[in-house]
């Protein structure tokens, strides 16, 4: 008897109220409701305003007895701040994805971003003391005046060689991540959800300050191709998405329309500056896109 009851309870189904064994939702359900982060797009671009594009500004206005020339200036601890600042950022900014991201890649790309700044960080500051020693930007590394006469001639190549670091390794380095991290979070940010598509005031208010800073940054990292590159791939991803029955939300959107119009604002400067002979010769080839700081060094610097 007892053993036709034991047979009984094993075959009865069991409960769904296990706590060991949770109720399975629909698929679907799961999903994280997009919400316009306001806070962190607020802050990436008051700390990319301060500490990427204040930097060089903060170097001119303070006094030089203040920061030696054999010490770190306060451009420099704003370099450190933002080194430390954008990573943490941009991963806050991943873990709000509303879809699950590859870790390695993420991880991958802050840590190259981190090294790749900090290469920039110490390249940039010794460009700076170059700088206040007479060091014209609009020319190149051996055309400038403080350099072409050094003896032995090899220190030109040592002066090339940090050239380099600063602005072709480091910037490679620290920007390549830094886009893909931003693709990366783009492509997690459609829904099916038709009233999400729309970018609510706080965003349209962000947008000018935001695509304006990523034009500083496309125009003086000389990033063009590299930005270029993934906004293309940012308007394949929308294409692909529509034909799926997917829109951008609201992050999505704001992230597209800072991008455009940083393309906009690119083609406006370039045919502004398309026929200027300094410049030209600097940065020859098709793709031509000029500093904003070798800009200022020629047209602007001497004529206060």
């Amino acid at each position: 008897m007892q053993a036709a009851v034991r047979k009984r309870q094993s075959n009865a189904p069991r409960s769904s109220t296990n706590p060991s064994q949770p109720e399975s939702k629909p698929k679907g359900s799961s999903m994280k409701r997009p919400q316009f982060h306001f806070d962190l797009w607020f802050y990436l671009t008051v700390q990319n305003w301060i500490l990427d594009f204040g930097r060089p500004i903060v170097m001119i206005i303070l006094p030089l007895e203040w920061f030696p020339l054999n010490k770190p200036s306060a451009g420099d601890y704003f370099h450190m701040a933002y080194n430390v600042i954008t990573p943490f950022l941009l991963l806050k900014l991943i873990e709000r994805s509303p879809r699950a991201l590859p870790r390695s890649a993420v991880y991958l790309s802050i840590i190259t971003l981190v090294m790749g700044a900090s290469i920039h960080l110490v390249g940039d500051s010794i460009n700076h003391r170059l700088l206040l020693s007479g060091y014209q930007l609009h020319l190149s590394v051996r055309e400038n005046p403080i350099i072409k006469d050094l003896k032995p001639a090899t220190l030109i190549d040592s002066f090339e060689l940090l050239y380099f670091y600063d602005e072709q390794l480091g910037h490679l380095m620290w920007y390549i991540p830094f886009f893909i991290i931003l693709f990366l979070y783009f492509t997690g940010c459609f829904t099916h959800v038709k009233e999400e598509k729309t970018m609510p005031l706080s965003g349209w208010l962000l947008l000018g300050p935001s695509a304006l800073y990523y034009w500083y940054l496309v125009t003086e990292g000389q990033i063009f191709q590299l930005f270029l590159l993934t906004f293309l791939a940012m308007v394949a991803t929308v294409i692909h998405q529509r034909h799926k029955g997917s829109v951008p939300d609201a992050n999505g959107l704001f992230l597209f329309a800072s991008f455009s119009v940083t393309m906009f604002l690119v083609a406006v400067w370039v045919a502004w500056l398309w026929s200027d002979p300094v410049l030209r010769k600097k940065y020859p080839g098709h793709l031509y896109v000029p500093e904003p700081w070798s800009y200022y060094t020629l047209h602007v610097k001497d004529s206060h």
